[in-house]
């Protein structure tokens, strides 16, 4: 696992400026699916928090690249930014 983190974050580093507009745009549907998800389950506080979470999580590594952080901290924070919304998404449709 740590190889294939490893050898992702090499790529990511070599072409973040090519990597970075296609992680924001991936990243953000990817959210806006979960939100989705998140509504089509109503809108009570338990929904408003899993939403709040995932807006967050999303604009942490929109951010993250507005504010040139260094590649290995937006790249951590894109792998929380999609597990976070994947998870929430798979919980959302049990």
């Amino acid at each position: 696992m740590k190889k294939l983190y490893q050898s992702w974050l090499i790529q990511y580093e070599k072409g973040i400026m090519g990597y970075s507009p296609m992680a924001i745009i991936g990243q953000s549907c990817l959210g806006a699916v979960a939100a989705m998800f998140i509504l089509m389950n109503g809108n009570s506080m338990l929904q408003m928090t899993e939403l709040f979470i995932v807006t967050i999580v999303c604009m942490f590594y929109n951010g993250a690249i507005l504010a040139q952080q260094k590649p290995k901290v937006s790249f951590n924070i894109l792998i929380i930014s999609v597990l976070s919304s994947l998870f929430i998404t798979i919980l959302n449709l049990i």
